[in-house]
Protein backbone atom coordinates (compact mmCIF):
# COMPACT_ATOMS: atom_id res chain seq x y z
CA UNK A 1 0.00 0.00 0.00
CA UNK A 2 1.44 3.30 -1.33
CA UNK A 3 0.45 6.30 0.81
CA UNK A 4 -0.16 9.67 -0.84
CA UNK A 5 2.41 12.13 -1.05
CA UNK A 6 2.04 15.10 1.32
CA UNK A 7 -0.79 17.72 0.98
CA UNK A 8 -0.62 21.72 1.70
CA UNK A 9 -2.91 20.66 4.82
CA UNK A 10 -0.35 18.26 5.90
CA UNK A 11 2.16 20.75 5.69
CA UNK A 12 0.55 22.93 7.64
CA UNK A 13 -1.09 21.21 10.29
CA UNK A 14 2.26 18.37 11.23
CA UNK A 15 5.10 20.61 10.38
CA UNK A 16 6.91 22.49 13.88
CA UNK A 17 4.65 25.36 14.63
CA UNK A 18 6.69 28.44 15.28
CA UNK A 19 3.66 31.16 16.24
CA UNK A 20 2.29 33.02 19.05
CA UNK A 21 -1.18 34.18 20.48
CA UNK A 22 -3.28 36.99 18.67
CA UNK A 23 -4.12 38.24 21.73
CA UNK A 24 -7.24 40.25 22.69
CA UNK A 25 -9.11 40.53 19.74
CA UNK A 26 -12.29 38.08 19.46
CA UNK A 27 -12.24 37.43 23.41
CA UNK A 28 -11.26 40.92 25.02
CA UNK A 29 -9.07 41.20 28.42
CA UNK A 30 -9.39 44.66 29.63
CA UNK A 31 -5.29 44.66 30.73
CA UNK A 32 -4.61 44.05 27.28
CA UNK A 33 -6.80 46.37 25.06
CA UNK A 34 -8.03 48.84 27.06
CA UNK A 35 -8.99 51.05 24.63
CA UNK A 36 -12.47 48.52 23.67
CA UNK A 37 -13.24 49.53 27.18
CA UNK A 38 -15.32 53.34 27.59
CA UNK A 39 -14.43 55.11 30.68
CA UNK A 40 -16.61 54.02 33.18
CA UNK A 41 -16.79 50.37 32.69
CA UNK A 42 -16.96 47.97 35.65
CA UNK A 43 -15.71 44.55 35.25
CA UNK A 44 -12.96 43.79 32.51
CA UNK A 45 -14.75 40.80 30.15
CA UNK A 46 -15.76 40.92 26.58
CA UNK A 47 -19.51 41.35 27.92
CA UNK A 48 -18.67 44.06 30.53
CA UNK A 49 -17.05 46.17 27.56
CA UNK A 50 -19.89 44.82 25.03
CA UNK A 51 -22.66 45.75 27.62
CA UNK A 52 -21.45 49.51 28.18
CA UNK A 53 -20.91 50.14 24.87
CA UNK A 54 -24.11 48.95 23.60
CA UNK A 55 -25.90 51.50 26.76
CA UNK A 56 -23.27 54.51 25.44
CA UNK A 57 -23.49 54.46 21.45
CA UNK A 58 -26.22 51.99 20.49
CA UNK A 59 -25.95 48.58 18.41
CA UNK A 60 -24.80 50.10 15.41
CA UNK A 61 -21.58 52.15 16.98
CA UNK A 62 -20.91 49.28 18.95
CA UNK A 63 -20.87 46.41 16.18
CA UNK A 64 -18.70 48.42 13.98
CA UNK A 65 -16.19 49.26 16.98
CA UNK A 66 -15.90 45.69 16.97
CA UNK A 67 -16.01 44.65 13.43
CA UNK A 68 -12.86 47.48 13.07
CA UNK A 69 -11.19 45.52 15.88
CA UNK A 70 -11.17 42.20 13.95
CA UNK A 71 -10.44 43.67 10.49
CA UNK A 72 -7.74 45.46 11.66
CA UNK A 73 -5.93 43.20 14.07
CA UNK A 74 -3.45 42.47 11.49
CA UNK A 75 -2.30 44.22 9.09
CA UNK A 76 0.01 43.83 5.47
CA UNK A 77 2.96 45.32 7.44
CA UNK A 78 1.93 43.04 10.93
CA UNK A 79 2.15 40.04 7.89
CA UNK A 80 5.68 40.85 6.60
CA UNK A 81 7.46 41.31 10.21
CA UNK A 82 5.47 37.74 10.82
CA UNK A 83 7.08 36.44 7.82
CA UNK A 84 10.64 38.01 7.70
CA UNK A 85 11.22 38.43 10.89
CA UNK A 86 9.26 36.52 13.32
CA UNK A 87 9.57 33.46 10.76
CA UNK A 88 6.49 32.22 12.62
CA UNK A 89 4.22 29.60 10.19
CA UNK A 90 1.32 29.63 13.08
CA UNK A 91 -1.17 31.54 15.20
CA UNK A 92 -2.92 30.60 17.76
CA UNK A 93 -6.67 32.57 17.35
CA UNK A 94 -8.58 32.59 20.95
CA UNK A 95 -12.14 32.91 19.68
CA UNK A 96 -15.53 32.62 21.93
CA UNK A 97 -18.81 30.83 21.34
CA UNK A 98 -20.45 34.12 20.67
CA UNK A 99 -17.89 34.88 18.04
CA UNK A 100 -19.91 31.98 15.88
CA UNK A 101 -23.46 34.36 16.10
CA UNK A 102 -26.31 34.70 17.54
CA UNK A 103 -27.84 31.57 17.54
CA UNK A 104 -25.26 30.08 19.73
CA UNK A 105 -25.61 32.82 21.98
CA UNK A 106 -29.41 32.09 23.37
CA UNK A 107 -30.03 30.91 26.68
CA UNK A 108 -26.32 32.73 27.17
CA UNK A 109 -25.14 35.77 29.11
CA UNK A 110 -24.81 37.09 25.49
CA UNK A 111 -28.33 36.56 25.08
CA UNK A 112 -30.10 39.41 23.49
CA UNK A 113 -28.86 42.93 22.06
CA UNK A 114 -25.03 41.76 22.72
CA UNK A 115 -25.55 38.63 20.46
CA UNK A 116 -26.44 41.35 17.68
CA UNK A 117 -22.31 42.52 17.57
CA UNK A 118 -21.35 39.22 16.62
CA UNK A 119 -23.58 38.56 13.59
CA UNK A 120 -20.17 39.27 11.05
CA UNK A 121 -17.90 37.68 13.84
CA UNK A 122 -17.29 34.33 12.48
CA UNK A 123 -16.85 35.47 8.48
CA UNK A 124 -14.27 37.99 10.23
CA UNK A 125 -12.29 35.14 11.43
CA UNK A 126 -12.68 32.97 8.41
CA UNK A 127 -11.50 35.93 6.17
CA UNK A 128 -8.63 36.19 8.98
CA UNK A 129 -7.11 32.41 8.49
CA UNK A 130 -7.54 33.02 4.91
CA UNK A 131 -5.25 36.25 4.85
CA UNK A 132 -2.97 33.99 7.27
CA UNK A 133 -2.84 30.93 4.65
CA UNK A 134 -2.04 33.91 1.87
CA UNK A 135 1.16 34.44 3.97
CA UNK A 136 2.32 30.72 4.94
CA UNK A 137 0.67 30.79 8.45
CA UNK A 138 -1.41 28.26 10.18
CA UNK A 139 -3.95 29.03 12.30
CA UNK A 140 -5.14 26.89 15.66
CA UNK A 141 -8.97 27.87 16.17
CA UNK A 142 -8.70 27.73 20.39
CA UNK A 143 -12.32 28.08 21.82
CA UNK A 144 -11.08 29.85 24.24
CA UNK A 145 -14.13 31.08 25.79
CA UNK A 146 -16.56 28.07 26.09
CA UNK A 147 -19.96 28.62 27.19
CA UNK A 148 -19.57 28.52 31.17
CA UNK A 149 -16.56 29.10 31.59
CA UNK A 150 -13.74 26.25 31.39
CA UNK A 151 -12.35 28.32 34.60
CA UNK A 152 -13.24 31.26 36.21
CA UNK A 153 -10.86 33.95 34.66
CA UNK A 154 -12.37 37.12 32.64
CA UNK A 155 -11.10 35.41 29.19
CA UNK A 156 -13.73 33.41 29.12
CA UNK A 157 -16.27 36.15 27.97
CA UNK A 158 -17.71 37.05 31.23
CA UNK A 159 -16.98 38.52 34.86
CA UNK A 160 -18.82 35.44 36.10
CA UNK A 161 -16.02 33.79 37.95
CA UNK A 162 -17.34 30.46 37.35
CA UNK A 163 -15.84 27.85 35.97
CA UNK A 164 -19.65 27.05 34.78
CA UNK A 165 -18.90 24.35 31.83
CA UNK A 166 -17.82 21.69 33.90
CA UNK A 167 -21.12 19.78 35.29
CA UNK A 168 -23.56 21.91 33.28
CA UNK A 169 -25.66 19.99 30.66
CA UNK A 170 -26.16 22.46 28.82
CA UNK A 171 -22.96 24.14 28.57
CA UNK A 172 -21.91 21.45 27.54
CA UNK A 173 -23.98 20.23 24.99
CA UNK A 174 -23.16 23.61 23.41
CA UNK A 175 -19.92 23.79 23.21
CA UNK A 176 -20.52 20.34 21.66
CA UNK A 177 -22.62 22.01 18.94
CA UNK A 178 -19.65 25.01 18.52
CA UNK A 179 -17.44 22.54 17.80
CA UNK A 180 -19.26 20.53 14.97
CA UNK A 181 -20.35 23.57 13.80
CA UNK A 182 -16.80 25.19 13.58
CA UNK A 183 -15.38 21.66 12.15
CA UNK A 184 -17.90 20.86 9.59
CA UNK A 185 -16.63 25.17 8.27
CA UNK A 186 -13.04 24.09 8.32
CA UNK A 187 -13.68 20.89 6.09
CA UNK A 188 -13.80 24.12 3.77
CA UNK A 189 -10.84 25.83 4.21
CA UNK A 190 -7.03 26.00 4.05
CA UNK A 191 -4.54 26.68 6.67
CA UNK A 192 -6.84 25.49 10.02
CA UNK A 193 -4.10 23.06 11.76
CA UNK A 194 -6.57 22.35 14.50
CA UNK A 195 -9.37 23.21 16.82
CA UNK A 196 -9.28 23.41 20.36
CA UNK A 197 -11.79 21.88 22.73
CA UNK A 198 -11.37 24.28 25.63
CA UNK A 199 -8.45 26.97 27.45
CA UNK A 200 -7.27 26.01 30.56
CA UNK A 201 -9.82 24.02 31.96
CA UNK A 202 -9.65 23.95 35.64
CA UNK A 203 -7.60 21.23 37.34
CA UNK A 204 -9.25 18.16 38.11
CA UNK A 205 -12.27 19.49 36.45
CA UNK A 206 -15.52 17.04 36.92
CA UNK A 207 -16.62 15.29 33.77
CA UNK A 208 -13.59 16.95 31.15
CA UNK A 209 -12.29 13.79 29.47
CA UNK A 210 -16.36 12.15 29.45
CA UNK A 211 -16.69 15.52 27.67
CA UNK A 212 -13.63 15.23 25.59
CA UNK A 213 -14.90 12.01 24.77
CA UNK A 214 -18.39 12.94 23.83
CA UNK A 215 -17.19 16.07 21.80
CA UNK A 216 -14.21 14.29 19.33
CA UNK A 217 -16.69 11.48 18.78
CA UNK A 218 -19.14 14.21 17.54
CA UNK A 219 -16.02 16.05 15.53
CA UNK A 220 -14.90 12.89 14.05
CA UNK A 221 -18.39 12.42 12.46
CA UNK A 222 -18.58 15.58 10.38
CA UNK A 223 -14.12 15.77 10.06
CA UNK A 224 -12.01 13.00 10.37
CA UNK A 225 -9.24 14.49 9.99
CA UNK A 226 -8.93 17.78 11.33
CA UNK A 227 -6.50 17.83 14.57
CA UNK A 228 -7.85 18.24 17.77
CA UNK A 229 -6.42 20.13 20.70
CA UNK A 230 -7.11 19.51 24.36
CA UNK A 231 -6.31 21.37 27.62
CA UNK A 232 -4.62 19.51 30.07
CA UNK A 233 -6.09 20.98 32.52
CA UNK A 234 -2.53 21.72 34.38
CA UNK A 235 -2.27 18.08 34.93
CA UNK A 236 0.05 16.86 31.68
CA UNK A 237 0.67 13.00 32.78
CA UNK A 238 -3.16 11.88 32.87
CA UNK A 239 -3.68 13.97 29.84
CA UNK A 240 -0.96 12.34 27.98
CA UNK A 241 -2.47 8.76 29.43
CA UNK A 242 -5.50 10.04 28.07
CA UNK A 243 -4.53 10.59 24.38
CA UNK A 244 -2.41 7.48 23.32
CA UNK A 245 -5.97 5.63 23.75
CA UNK A 246 -7.72 8.08 22.19
CA UNK A 247 -4.93 7.94 19.27
CA UNK A 248 -5.83 4.67 18.80
CA UNK A 249 -9.66 4.75 18.90
CA UNK A 250 -10.01 7.78 16.13
CA UNK A 251 -8.86 9.03 13.37
CA UNK A 252 -8.28 12.71 14.28
CA UNK A 253 -4.84 13.06 15.72
CA UNK A 254 -5.45 14.47 19.35
CA UNK A 255 -2.38 16.60 20.69
CA UNK A 256 -2.45 18.40 24.34
CA UNK A 257 -2.48 22.05 24.56
CA UNK A 258 0.13 23.08 27.77
CA UNK A 259 0.87 26.37 29.48
CA UNK A 260 4.07 26.92 30.99
CA UNK A 261 4.01 30.19 32.87
CA UNK A 262 6.95 31.09 35.62
CA UNK A 263 5.75 34.19 37.25
CA UNK A 264 2.28 33.34 38.95
CA UNK A 265 3.01 30.57 41.87
CA UNK A 266 4.54 30.99 45.05
CA UNK A 267 7.25 28.73 43.58
CA UNK A 268 8.11 30.87 41.10
CA UNK A 269 8.11 34.14 42.90
CA UNK A 270 10.40 32.25 45.44
CA UNK A 271 13.07 31.86 43.10
CA UNK A 272 16.16 33.44 41.20
CA UNK A 273 15.85 34.06 37.37
CA UNK A 274 19.26 31.61 37.46
CA UNK A 275 16.87 29.04 39.14
CA UNK A 276 14.33 29.29 37.17
CA UNK A 277 16.39 29.59 33.52
CA UNK A 278 17.65 26.19 35.47
CA UNK A 279 14.09 23.94 35.45
CA UNK A 280 13.32 25.19 31.98
CA UNK A 281 15.87 21.74 30.53
CA UNK A 282 13.65 19.00 32.53
CA UNK A 283 10.28 20.55 31.28
CA UNK A 284 8.19 18.01 29.19
CA UNK A 285 9.63 15.35 30.53
CA UNK A 286 6.14 13.97 31.34
CA UNK A 287 6.80 12.66 28.10
CA UNK A 288 9.65 10.75 28.53
CA UNK A 289 8.62 6.98 28.02
CA UNK A 290 5.79 7.85 26.87
CA UNK A 291 6.39 8.93 23.03
CA UNK A 292 8.08 7.24 20.22
CA UNK A 293 6.14 4.35 20.23
CA UNK A 294 3.12 4.51 17.92
CA UNK A 295 3.22 0.89 17.54
CA UNK A 296 2.41 -0.57 20.54
CA UNK A 297 1.54 2.80 22.92
CA UNK A 298 -0.50 5.15 20.55
CA UNK A 299 0.41 8.97 19.66
CA UNK A 300 1.44 11.11 22.34
CA UNK A 301 2.25 14.39 21.32
CA UNK A 302 2.16 18.44 23.39
CA UNK A 303 2.10 21.95 22.02
CA UNK A 304 3.20 24.54 24.09
CA UNK A 305 -0.04 27.04 23.54
CA UNK A 306 0.84 29.95 25.92
CA UNK A 307 4.37 31.11 27.29
CA UNK A 308 5.75 34.19 27.79
CA UNK A 309 9.25 36.11 29.44
CA UNK A 310 7.51 37.30 32.25
CA UNK A 311 9.16 36.80 35.70
CA UNK A 312 7.77 38.40 39.12
CA UNK A 313 9.13 41.26 40.75
CA UNK A 314 9.93 39.37 43.56
CA UNK A 315 12.24 37.50 40.91
CA UNK A 316 13.62 40.28 39.44
CA UNK A 317 14.44 41.46 42.75
CA UNK A 318 17.01 38.75 43.71
CA UNK A 319 19.05 40.16 41.00
CA UNK A 320 20.58 43.35 39.69
CA UNK A 321 18.52 45.74 37.16
CA UNK A 322 21.32 46.04 35.10
CA UNK A 323 21.23 42.13 34.57
CA UNK A 324 17.63 41.78 33.72
CA UNK A 325 17.75 42.36 30.00
CA UNK A 326 20.56 39.68 29.16
CA UNK A 327 18.47 37.23 31.57
CA UNK A 328 15.49 37.85 29.74
CA UNK A 329 16.96 37.19 26.67
CA UNK A 330 18.27 34.06 28.07
CA UNK A 331 14.97 33.11 29.29
CA UNK A 332 13.44 33.25 25.99
CA UNK A 333 16.09 31.40 24.16
CA UNK A 334 16.31 28.52 27.05
CA UNK A 335 12.28 28.00 26.14
CA UNK A 336 12.33 28.17 22.31
CA UNK A 337 15.05 25.63 22.42
CA UNK A 338 13.08 23.45 25.10
CA UNK A 339 9.89 23.86 23.29
CA UNK A 340 11.60 22.94 19.59
CA UNK A 341 13.46 19.83 20.92
CA UNK A 342 10.45 18.50 22.84
CA UNK A 343 7.36 19.67 21.69
CA UNK A 344 5.15 19.69 18.27
CA UNK A 345 5.55 23.49 18.37
CA UNK A 346 4.74 26.38 20.87
CA UNK A 347 2.49 29.56 20.90
CA UNK A 348 3.98 33.08 22.67
CA UNK A 349 0.99 34.79 24.59
CA UNK A 350 0.90 37.34 22.89
CA UNK A 351 1.33 39.44 19.68
CA UNK A 352 -1.20 42.14 19.96
CA UNK A 353 -2.42 44.65 22.74
CA UNK A 354 -2.69 48.56 23.13
CA UNK A 355 0.62 48.84 24.79
CA UNK A 356 2.87 47.29 21.86
CA UNK A 357 5.70 46.11 21.54
CA UNK A 358 4.43 44.27 24.81
CA UNK A 359 7.23 43.78 26.64
CA UNK A 360 7.92 40.44 28.59
CA UNK A 361 4.62 39.79 27.79
CA UNK A 362 5.15 40.70 23.82
CA UNK A 363 6.11 38.29 21.12
CA UNK A 364 7.32 41.79 19.08
CA UNK A 365 9.34 42.70 21.72
CA UNK A 366 11.30 39.54 22.29
CA UNK A 367 11.82 38.40 18.84
CA UNK A 368 13.27 42.12 18.10
CA UNK A 369 15.63 41.52 21.15
CA UNK A 370 16.63 38.18 20.27
CA UNK A 371 14.70 35.91 23.29
CA UNK A 372 12.18 34.11 20.99
CA UNK A 373 14.02 32.18 17.75
CA UNK A 374 12.97 30.01 15.54
CA UNK A 375 14.21 26.63 14.53
CA UNK A 376 17.17 26.47 12.57
CA UNK A 377 15.20 25.20 9.30
CA UNK A 378 13.46 28.33 9.44
CA UNK A 379 16.48 30.46 8.65
CA UNK A 380 18.04 28.56 6.21
CA UNK A 381 18.08 30.57 2.50
CA UNK A 382 16.41 29.23 0.06
CA UNK A 383 19.68 28.45 -2.01
CA UNK A 384 21.01 26.95 0.87
CA UNK A 385 17.84 24.97 0.93
CA UNK A 386 18.31 23.52 -2.61
CA UNK A 387 22.05 22.92 -2.24
CA UNK A 388 21.35 20.50 1.01
CA UNK A 389 18.35 19.04 -0.32
CA UNK A 390 20.45 18.00 -3.81
CA UNK A 391 23.33 17.04 -1.17
CA UNK A 392 21.01 15.04 0.81
CA UNK A 393 19.89 13.43 -2.39
CA UNK A 394 23.54 11.71 -3.20
CA UNK A 395 23.75 9.98 0.22
CA UNK A 396 20.28 8.69 0.59
CA UNK A 397 20.97 5.03 -0.86
CA UNK A 398 24.13 4.41 1.75
CA UNK A 399 22.23 5.89 4.62
CA UNK A 400 19.64 3.87 3.81
CA UNK A 401 21.50 0.54 3.53
CA UNK A 402 23.94 1.35 6.28
CA UNK A 403 20.46 1.81 8.44
CA UNK A 404 19.08 -1.42 7.17
CA UNK A 405 21.90 -3.46 7.91
CA UNK A 406 22.43 -2.02 11.31
CA UNK A 407 19.19 -2.61 12.18
CA UNK A 408 18.99 -6.40 10.48
CA UNK A 409 22.37 -7.16 12.50
CA UNK A 410 21.41 -6.15 15.82
CA UNK A 411 18.00 -8.78 15.44
CA UNK A 412 19.73 -11.24 14.27
CA UNK A 413 22.67 -10.92 17.39
CA UNK A 414 19.55 -10.56 19.55
CA UNK A 415 16.99 -12.92 18.91
CA UNK A 416 18.79 -15.45 16.46
CA UNK A 417 16.36 -17.52 14.25
CA UNK A 418 13.79 -15.52 15.06
CA UNK A 419 10.99 -14.38 12.18
CA UNK A 420 11.24 -10.49 11.22
CA UNK A 421 10.09 -8.72 8.32
CA UNK A 422 12.99 -6.56 7.88
CA UNK A 423 11.76 -5.51 4.25
CA UNK A 424 8.85 -3.47 6.32
CA UNK A 425 12.29 -1.29 8.08
CA UNK A 426 13.50 -0.56 4.65
CA UNK A 427 9.71 0.82 3.37
CA UNK A 428 9.25 2.54 6.52
CA UNK A 429 12.68 4.34 6.00
CA UNK A 430 12.15 4.91 2.32
CA UNK A 431 8.67 6.56 3.48
CA UNK A 432 10.06 8.74 6.51
CA UNK A 433 12.90 10.27 3.90
CA UNK A 434 10.69 10.77 1.05
CA UNK A 435 8.07 12.80 3.85
CA UNK A 436 11.08 15.12 5.50
CA UNK A 437 12.29 15.54 1.92
CA UNK A 438 8.59 16.92 1.29
CA UNK A 439 8.12 19.19 4.39
CA UNK A 440 11.67 20.21 4.00
CA UNK A 441 11.36 21.41 0.10
CA UNK A 442 7.42 22.76 -0.20
CA UNK A 443 8.71 26.00 0.28
CA UNK A 444 11.41 25.93 -2.32
CA UNK A 445 9.27 23.82 -4.95
CA UNK A 446 6.57 26.75 -4.39
CA UNK A 447 4.38 23.90 -3.01
CA UNK A 448 3.36 26.56 -0.26
CA UNK A 449 1.82 29.60 -0.55
CA UNK A 450 3.95 32.56 -0.01
CA UNK A 451 7.20 31.04 -0.61
CA UNK A 452 10.16 32.30 1.17
CA UNK A 453 13.44 30.99 2.59
CA UNK A 454 13.45 28.08 4.97
CA UNK A 455 12.51 24.52 4.93
CA UNK A 456 9.66 23.34 7.15
CA UNK A 457 10.29 19.82 9.62
CA UNK A 458 8.11 17.34 11.04
CA UNK A 459 7.67 17.55 14.55
CA UNK A 460 5.35 15.92 17.01
CA UNK A 461 6.32 12.85 15.13
CA UNK A 462 3.93 10.74 16.70
CA UNK A 463 1.09 12.07 15.11
CA UNK A 464 2.22 12.20 11.80
CA UNK A 465 3.56 8.53 12.39
CA UNK A 466 0.12 7.14 13.81
CA UNK A 467 -1.17 8.62 10.28
CA UNK A 468 1.25 7.23 7.63
CA UNK A 469 1.14 3.74 9.75
CA UNK A 470 -2.39 3.99 8.69
CA UNK A 471 -1.90 4.89 5.47
CA UNK A 472 0.55 2.12 4.44
CA UNK A 473 -1.30 -0.56 6.59
CA UNK A 474 1.31 -1.12 9.11
CA UNK A 475 -1.11 -0.88 11.96
CA UNK A 476 -1.37 -3.47 14.46
CA UNK A 477 -4.67 -4.14 13.05
CA UNK A 478 -2.83 -5.15 10.00
CA UNK A 479 0.24 -6.80 11.02
CA UNK A 480 2.22 -7.69 13.82
CA UNK A 481 5.47 -6.33 12.32
CA UNK A 482 4.55 -2.25 12.01
CA UNK A 483 6.88 -2.30 15.02
CA UNK A 484 9.81 -2.54 11.81
CA UNK A 485 8.43 -0.26 9.76
CA UNK A 486 8.09 2.52 12.38
CA UNK A 487 11.44 2.13 13.33
CA UNK A 488 12.50 2.44 9.77
CA UNK A 489 10.25 5.43 9.29
CA UNK A 490 11.80 7.28 12.08
CA UNK A 491 15.60 6.29 11.26
CA UNK A 492 14.89 7.72 7.54
CA UNK A 493 13.38 10.76 8.90
CA UNK A 494 15.96 11.31 11.39
CA UNK A 495 18.88 10.17 8.78
CA UNK A 496 17.38 13.13 6.14
CA UNK A 497 17.70 15.67 8.96
CA UNK A 498 21.38 14.40 9.98
CA UNK A 499 22.17 15.07 5.93
CA UNK A 500 21.02 18.40 6.03
CA UNK A 501 22.23 18.88 9.35
CA UNK A 502 18.85 20.68 10.85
Amino acid sequence: MSPPAPTVNDIFRYRYQHGTNLGSIYVLERWLTGSMYINGVTGDSELDAVKASLAATGLDATRSKWENHWATALTDNDFVWLVNNARCNMIRLPIGYFTLGPSFCENTPFSGAPAQVYINAWSAVKNLVRRCFDHGIGVLIDLHAVPGGANGEIHNGTSSGQAGLWGNAANLELGQRCHVFMAREIAGMNGVIGLQLCNEAIFAAPGMYNWYDSVIGAINQVNNTLPIYISDGWDLSPAISYIQRKNIAVSNPIVIDTHKYYTFSDFDKSQSPQQILGRIPSELSELNGKDGNVFDNGAATVLVGEYSCVLDGQTWAKVSPGDRPQLTKAFGQAQSRKWQERANGSSFWTLKMDWMDGGDWGFKQQVNDGAIVPPLCLLISAQDVRFKLSSADTRRGSLHDAALAAHTDFWNRTAPGQHFEHERYSQGWDLGWSDAVAFFSAKVHGMLPCGRDGGDKLAGLDIWVKKRMGEAGQGKAQTGYGWEWEQGFRKGVADFYGAVQV
